[in-house]
């Protein structure tokens, strides 16, 4: 039998129970950083259109 490492077993263990901790708040909060920076910069470049295409009547 080959002995085991207890410090790597606990390690990997705490991994895996942060990785589960982190997919259920993927689930539960939505968006991924990713798709919340698109979805900011698409919202300003769309804001920005808006504003260029405005008419102003002075």
């Amino acid at each position: 039998m080959k002995p085991v490492n207890l410090n790597h077993v606990r390690k990997e263990k705490k991994r895996a129970a942060a990785k589960k901790s982190a997919d259920e708040n993927v689930i539960r909060f939505g968006m991924t950083k990713a798709e919340r920076v698109l979805a900011a910069a698409k919202e300003e470049q769309a804001s920005n259109r808006l504003n260029q295409l405005k008419f102003e009547d002075e």
